[in-house]
C-alpha cells in the first residue's frame, strides 16, 4: 500500500527502513532520512508513525523518557527548532 504519494513510498519501504536501520527510526522524518527522501506535505506522518510502532513492536511500547531512542528523537526536534530560529 502506498503511504506517501508525494514520494511514492509503500508500507513495505517504511518497514524495510525501520528494520534495516541500526538506530531504529522513531519518527517519519527519521524514516525519510533513512530512505534518502524529503518530507513534502506531511500527510503521511501519522501513518508512518503507526507503521514504525507496529514494526518495532515491544520496543515501541517499552520506550519511555530516558530511553536512548527517545533521546535521539528529542535531539532531532531541538536541531530543527534551532535551525528555524536561526533562519
Amino acid at each position: 500500500m502506498i503511504v506517501c504519494s508525494c514520494n511514492v513510498l509503500s508500507d513495505h519501504d517504511v518497514r524495510n527502513a525501520v528494520n534495516a536501520s541500526s538506530d531504529l527510526p522513531r519518527s517519519a522524518k527519521q524514516v525519510y532520512d533513512c530512505l534518502g527522501r524529503n518530507v513534502e506535505c506531511g500527510r503521511c506522518a501519522r501513518t508512518i508513525k503507526t507503521i514504525i510502532d507496529e514494526t518495532l513492536g515491544p520496543c515501541a511500547e517499552a520506550c519511555c523518557a530516558g530511553c536512548r531512542h527517545e533521546a535521539e528523537e528529542v535531539e532531532v526536534e531541538v536541531q530543527v527548532e534551532y535551525a528555524l530560529a536561526a533562519a
